[in-house]
């Protein structure tokens, strides 16, 4: 008997206990990632079934630091525009109308995760807590799944530090901030991430006392270079900075916290004080409540361990997003999970292999000036491929960065000795933008050479990269084998 699409299995179910669903794909978590693989999944007419436990989409966080992030940007300019000759004071800032653009940019993309429109693509949506009774078979409540292939995409959430008394303080995360209201009057931002980075800078130029407390670098995995002028823009707009940082505890108090702090060389320490607290700090997998072991899934302490295939120990079971453990999961965000999900979807519908390469993904932080890159670091590089060349070309070479006022940031190359890309970082005005040229480039193995001679439109930003792609000739105009060419062509006029 055909159990139909997202059908019932054989036999009569007992009386009150619903009838076990028998989907193709059953996918554990509807954000980004889920949404993803079911969506694609249900166009080739895959009988797909999503659980959810909490809210369709995911959580809300990036889209509430990008909306924060371009209200900021908009009060910056207000700040800035006297260097245009054009005089105006100091922009105020309505807490409830930007409130109000955070919430319509978060309606906006409701409609595209909603269990509405999954339902309409032919998933059936299942609201809660999913877990596995055994290799093949996920239960929610008295409902049961066996599916022929579970992906599991539950994603990841913030965890605070262990700090002693930090959990008596409340705590604010990027996801939180969607629903905040007023801003906070002195915000501490605790962790140097890219979302801590971009939280500082937006509620720095709304207006708020922000302090950054991280104890390592800033960005710490991203170019030293390129994180220098990131972090001179922070401080002239007023974000104090405390890194290398060694967190020692914090204490609630009437109105706010505190929280003190010493240097890691054990130096004085320091107490800083705030009405309201940012977690940035590291993230965990969501994967504790899914009782894997019934289903022989391998999983530590930085998620589900996985293949190239992004396949569990378990064959029928997939994993995912930010709930993947190791390298390959290494980078999170929408990106990542979307090239999970095509990953995923080629192996178990077309049993075509692929692996996911971190290195390809490029990465962009959300401030001003924008912080990009892609491919191997200049220190990744020398350790993997030898003999390099790192090619710079300034923003200030840029007559759409002069005639702007964004004349600070570089676009960096990493080649080969024969100029093949080997990564890329950009600072600077659109630096999201511009490295997606490179993105192509990386992928289809351009050189430095073709990219000098592909035409930019004019006037942009996107000549900084060609130039930058051009200075990878310039060695050449000094060998004198080829000047001795050309001195002995010029004889022919």
């Amino acid at each position: 008997m055909d159990a139909g699409r997202n059908g019932v299995s054989e036999g009569a179910a007992s009386a009150g206990t619903p009838p076990a669903l028998t989907p193709d794909l059953c996918v554990i978590g509807a954000g980004t990632a889920g949404l993803a693989v079911a969506t694609a999944a249900a166009a080739f007419g895959v009988s797909v079934v999503i659980v959810e436990r909490d809210r369709m989409g995911g959580h809300a966080g990036g889209s509430a630091v990008m909306a924060l992030a371009a209200a900021a940007a908009r009060a910056q300019a207000v700040r800035e525009a006297r260097r245009f000759g054009v005089v105006t004071g100091e922009p105020q800032v309505n807490d409830a109308q930007l409130h109000d653009h955070v919430q319509r940019v978060l309606a906006a993309a409701a409609p595209n995760t909603s269990a509405q429109r999954m339902t309409a693509l032919g998933a059936v949506v299942i609201a809660g807590e999913a877990r596995f009774v055994s290799r093949s078979t996920v239960a929610v409540g008295a409902q049961t799944i066996k599916a022929r292939r579970f992906v599991i995409a539950t994603g990841a959430r913030t965890v605070a530090p262990p700090i002693p008394g930090l959990e008596t303080v409340p705590f604010l995360t990027d996801a939180s901030l969607a629903s905040a209201t007023r801003r906070p009057e002195r915000l501490i931002v605790l962790g140097g991430s890219a979302t801590g980075v971009a939280v500082a800078q937006a509620m720095a130029r709304l207006g708020s006392q922000v302090t950054l407390v991280e104890s390592t670098s800033l960005l710490a995995g991203d170019d030293p270079e390129a994180v220098a002028i990131l972090r001179r823009a922070l401080l002239r707009e007023g974000v104090v900075l405390h890194e290398q940082a060694q967190l020692l505890r914090a204490q609630s108090v009437r109105g706010g916290l505190r929280l003190a702090i010493a240097g890691l060389d054990g130096g004085a320490e320091h107490i800083i004080g705030g009405t309201h607290l940012l977690l940035a700090t590291s993230r965990t997998p969501a994967i504790e409540t899914l009782d894997l072991e019934l289903a022989g899934v391998v999983s530590d302490a930085g998620g589900v361990r996985v293949d190239r295939q992004l396949r569990s120990t378990n064959r029928r079971v997939y994993a995912i997003g930010d709930c993947v453990s190791g390298s390959v999961g290494g980078v999170g965000g929408g990106p990542i999970a979307e090239e999970h999900a095509r990953l995923v979807l080629r192996h178990a519908l077309f049993r075509q292999r692929g692996r996911f390469d971190a290195t390809a993904v490029p990465r962009v932080t959300q401030t001003q000036p924008e912080l990009a890159s892609l491919g191997l670091s200049e220190e990744q590089a020398r350790a993997q491929a030898g003999a390099i060349r790192v090619l710079r070309w300034p923003y200030a070479e840029s007559e759409r960065a002069q005639a702007e006022r964004e004349t600070e940031g570089f676009v960096k190359l990493v080649t080969d000795a024969k100029g093949r890309v080997l990564g890329v970082t950009i600072v600077g005005a659109r630096a999201g933008d511009l490295i997606a040229t490179w993105a192509l480039a990386l992928k289809t193995g351009t050189s430095a050479t073709a990219m000098a001679e592909l035409m930019m439109p004019y006037p942009t930003l996107s000549d900084v990269s060609k130039r930058a792609a051009t200075s990878f000739l310039m060695p050449l105009a000094a060998k004198p084998a080829l000047r001795r060419l050309i001195g002995f062509l010029r004889r022919f006029g």
